[in-house]
């Protein structure tokens, strides 16, 4: 097998490289520094990391497998021609799922406790409290609606579940509940589940079926009580409709990692609205997760050299 490292190149990619030379003898890895080196090495490759741009895909004479490099790969990286191609592609999810889920419990533990309130008020230095018993979320009473139960809404659910919440998960693919999800129903359900929840929390990617379905009557259908939080993908939620509603009272807050554009404009109504979190698109930071890739990659080439079906395989057409 010949697996083709294409460019950008980083320290990481490089060591990965390295170590696939020396673990696997039987395989000619080669790394690509710029465009270049990728055009004149993609022609004999069976297989790629990274993103193969539509100029490359037909040089590619031989290729059977693409090992994309992200869980969801931003929009363009599945374009028409590429879906048509037989070429099977992978990503890397589920090395996220205890590092986002975690994230997502902060946003929510955050919101229960009212620090949306006391955070501004200790860069006030200001010492005030609610009435008595107020501004606080009672999670053994709380609805927690996972729209997207996949790796990271499973887990998710665990930890919820765990403080007592009552999780329902909306899936597209899933046909029974994992752990602590108390009701599991397809995606056309979400409207009439909006009202349930006290915590809304998307994990989606951005597919052409979820970009922009989470907009103004959406929030109108949730509780004026709660609270939406998105880890997904920033195209799924229109932020003009989602500052609105906050604007409006429509709903009680927000916990975002991801936006509609990135960086989020440091001129954007959000970084100060009354009730939001705001996190730079880091929630799957954490410890072994470039370890984590690195053992996708040398799983599927093992799979790969020996005929086996490949590790996290995408529907290209839907892009994950």
């Amino acid at each position: 097998m010949k697996f083709l490292m294409l460019p950008p190149q980083t320290e990481f990619t490089r060591a990965w490289a390295a170590r696939l030379s020396a673990t696997l003898p039987e395989a000619t890895v080669t790394v690509a520094e710029d465009l270049a080196q990728a055009q004149g090495a993609v022609g004999d490759a069976d297989a790629v990391f990274g993103t193969l741009t539509p100029d490359l895909l037909p040089l590619a004479r031989k290729l059977r497998w693409i090992q994309a490099p992200h869980a969801a790969p931003p929009a363009g990286y599945y374009y028409p021609e590429l879906i048509a191609h037989p070429v099977v592609v992978t990503n890397f999810r589920e090395i996220y799922n205890d590092h986002i889920s975690a994230h997502i419990m902060m946003y929510v533990l955050n919101f229960a406790r009212g620090m949306q309130r006391f955070i501004p008020q200790q860069q006030r230095r200001e010492w005030s409290r609610p009435p008595r018993d107020t501004g606080v979320v009672a999670l053994t009473e709380a609805t927690a609606l996972i729209v997207g139960v996949g790796g990271i809404g499973s887990e998710t659910a665990r930890l919820a579940s765990a403080f007592g919440m009552r999780v329902i998960g909306l899936d597209a693919r899933r046909e029974s509940a994992p752990p602590g999800v108390a009701e599991l129903h397809p995606p056309e359900s979400l409207d009439a589940l909006l009202p349930q929840a006290d915590f809304v929390i998307l994990t989606v990617p951005h597919t052409p079926a979820t970009e922009g379905f989470f907009g103004r009557e959406r929030f109108r259908r949730m509780k004026p009580t709660a609270f939406f939080i998105n880890i997904g993908r920033g195209r799924t939620t229109r932020l003009d409709d989602l500052t609105q509603a906050l604007r409006d009272g429509v709903i009680a807050g927000a916990g975002l990692d991801v936006f509609e554009t990135e960086p989020l404009p440091a001129d954007h109504p959000l970084w100060t609205l009354p009730g939001v979190i705001l996190t730079p698109h880091m929630a799957g930071f954490g410890p072994h997760v470039n370890e984590r890739r690195y053992d996708i990659i040398l799983d599927n080439c093992r799979r790969f050299m020996s005929g086996k079906t490949l590790r996290n395989i995408v529907d290209k057409q839907n892009w994950f």
